[in-house]
């Protein structure tokens, strides 16, 4: 264990079984203690080229920042890619182009979150599973409303329609969360193709029970094993 990086992690992506293309990215930088999932929109060769250039933008943060510059830096990137995607949207004639983010940087003992869309990350800490993202969703409104919880949400035919994406409007608007990381806690970054079949009570079971090297194929195989309708995204971060 690195004292500098007292983190592990483990990444899956599975293209699911219904999809030709595997629309999501994945992105771990464990020298930045900055792990990132996109999830794209626009169908093949729009949604895996903006998921891409997410991930492609955030991978070029220069080393050796501190925190506070750091998310600076992740800010910048996705920014920059909104503006990209935007261009090569009215490059194609025009249509919707985008795609979700979220990511997790931990520095010193703490953690920050920033997302837009429907992306999510939750965090086990003494066993208990706590979603530290809120959609940008239709639905999201009807559970911030108190109408239905979000495993509801999860199931409701409007769960697709999101309200905010990288590369979709005219300015970005990302929402950030951050808190202290103890040791033993565990963050999961996931797509929407997870979370359409895990429920809070499936997520905290197994984050709960399963160790670091099989938890990225055993989330991927509950949203196989449940239609595997979308792609799949996973990445679990533990704090040592």
């Amino acid at each position: 264990m690195n004292p500098m990086h007292p983190y592990r992690y483990a990444v899956q992506t599975h293209v699911g079984l219904q999809r030709k293309v595997n629309e999501d990215a994945v992105l771990a930088l464990p020298d930045h203690d900055i792990w990132l999932v996109a999830d794209g929109m626009g169908g093949h060769d729009a949604g895996d080229y903006a998921s891409r250039l997410i991930a492609d933008s955030a991978a070029m943060i220069p080393g050796g920042l501190d925190p506070a510059a750091k998310m600076h830096a992740l800010r910048d990137a996705l920014q920059g890619a909104h503006r990209a995607i935007q261009a090569e949207a009215t490059a194609r004639g025009g249509g919707t182009i985008g795609a979700t983010v979220a990511a997790l940087i931990m520095a010193q003992g703490h953690f920050a979150g920033i997302w837009a869309g429907d992306s999510r990350i939750y965090r086990l800490h003494g066993g208990q599973i706590d979603m530290l993202t809120a959609d940008h969703s239709v639905v999201a409104e009807y559970v911030h409303s108190g109408k239905m919880s979000w495993d509801e949400a999860d199931q409701h035919p409007q769960s697709n329609a999101i309200t905010r994406a990288v590369g979709v409007g005219e300015d970005l608007e990302l929402d950030k969360v951050r808190g202290t990381a103890a040791s033993g806690d565990r963050f999961l970054i996931c797509s929407d193709g997870l979370t359409k079949y895990a429920t809070f009570s499936m997520l905290e079971d197994i984050l709960s029970s399963t160790p670091l090297e099989t938890v990225a194929e055993r989330l991927v195989q509950v949203a196989l094993t449940g239609g595997g309708a979308d792609n799949i995204s996973v990445i679990v971060v533990d704090v040592l």
